[in-house]
């Protein structure tokens, strides 16, 4: 990569020795909560670079701390750790060795991106004040970060700011994106269970029919985003799965309905769920059909400080150039519950780029197909080292 000659060359010689650490990891890849092997990985490493590390935070999250110097600052860095349900179609030595699981978003490169940073940070670094790195499980729906707080994150490791990374397909390789305010949409999930009344396909006047309503509701669903939400405002009301009956000629008892909502404004998200559930009881009664809600707040909306967010900019720019460097690009309407940690603490979570079309890595993530991009294990490492350094001066 270009801006490799800006890097001191020992520590690319360090940083890539890592790859091999990723690869183990996306080989054994672990669902939420279940990341023993990974964080007794992760554990390991971080006491022999000096840290004090505390493990079970939150279920199976690692803490390493280390402290240098007098200052009285606290930083805190979080990498990810779970992998997905996902059977892995790839035939690369590395691939996942456990049958209908992987680490289809990148999280073991994550895991080793900071690990990297880490042992770089505690051998060749001078600062003064206190870093947290923290490897979190269970981000993957899970709310593992909201586990790792209501366990006492915070207040056992103090931090006064927190940073977080997620590798991007569709972006250059190596390349990195800030974006203030709000940066990732909320997410919730939503069951609908729709009640009428079964009978014969002949004879529909004798029953009330629960999918005839469940279609005129998806259809009414549609018009919150188009019609009650400002056209500047961004919104989504995706009804992802239907299921009801099982023959041509009977009538069903009930339809089963699964949204997934997501907004990038709070206010936003509390108006869609108002409107949802007065639309759904509302066209409920108007087919005579009862309507069961079982609404699930999810995570929350990613707002990114702006303070934390121009001083992580400036200081790619500083390291990077403006080439690798994207200023406040679009929000996305994914989710991570990393929202959760910038609800408590200022931070900012940024994307490096995992590689533009055609380029390895440039399968999106949740694909059977991705792999995360060995090559920005480097620049992604240099930019934790070049943040420590700098906001523990």
């Amino acid at each position: 990569m270009q801006f490799c000659e800006n890097i001191h060359p020992n520590w690319i010689e360090k940083f890539k020795t890592f790859e091999q650490v990723r690869k183990q990891l996306h080989a054994h890849p672990e669902l939420a909560f279940e990341e023993h092997l990974t964080a007794q990985t992760v554990a390991s490493q971080l006491k022999s670079f000096g840290y004090v590390v505390t493990q079970g935070v939150g279920g199976t999250g690692v803490v390493g701390q280390l402290k240098k110097g007098s200052g009285t600052a606290c930083l805190g860095l979080r990498a990810d750790m779970d992998a997905l349900p996902i059977q892995e179609n790839n035939d690369f030595a590395w691939a996942s060795q456990h049958p209908g699981r992987m680490h289809a978003c990148g999280h073991d490169g994550h895991t080793a991106t900071l690990l990297a940073a880490a042992k770089v940070i505690a051998e060749d670094l001078e600062f003064s004040g206190t870093l947290n790195l923290i490897f979190q499980p269970a981000e993957e729906g899970a709310g593992g970060a909201l586990k790792m707080i209501e366990d006492g994150l915070f207040e056992r490791f103090e931090c006064d700011s927190i940073f977080a990374l997620h590798n991007m397909p569709g972006i250059k390789a190596g390349h990195f994106s800030f974006k203030s305010g709000s940066a990732m949409a909320s997410s919730d999930n939503v069951r609908v269970l729709i009640t009428g009344k079964g009978g014969h396909g002949a004879m529909p006047h004798s029953a009330q029919d629960p999918i005839v309503a469940a279609s005129a509701i998806v259809m009414a669903l549609q018009t919150i985003v188009s019609r009650n939400v400002d056209p500047m405002q961004c919104a989504v009301i995706t009804v992802g799965s239907i299921h009801a009956g099982s023959a041509n000629n009977v009538i069903a008892q009930t339809c089963e309905l699964q949204l997934s909502v997501r907004a990038l404004d709070p206010k936003v998200r509390s108006h869609l769920k108002a409107r949802i559930m007065g639309l759904i009881e509302a066209q409920s009664q108007s087919f005579g059909v009862g309507a069961q809600v079982d609404w699930t707040d999810g995570y929350a909306v990613l707002v990114n400080s702006s303070s934390e967010t121009q001083f992580a900019k400036h200081l790619a720019l500083e390291v990077f150039g403006s080439e690798c460097v994207v200023s406040d690009p679009p929000a996305l309407t994914a989710s991570e519950d990393f929202a959760f940690m910038l609800e408590r603490v200022p931070g900012c979570y940024f994307l490096v780029g995992n590689g533009e079309s055609g380029e390895h890595g440039s399968c999106m993530v949740h694909n059977p197909g991705y792999d995360f991009n060995d090559e920005i294990i480097v620049p992604g490492a240099t930019f934790w080292v070049k943040l420590v350094e700098a906001y523990l001066k």
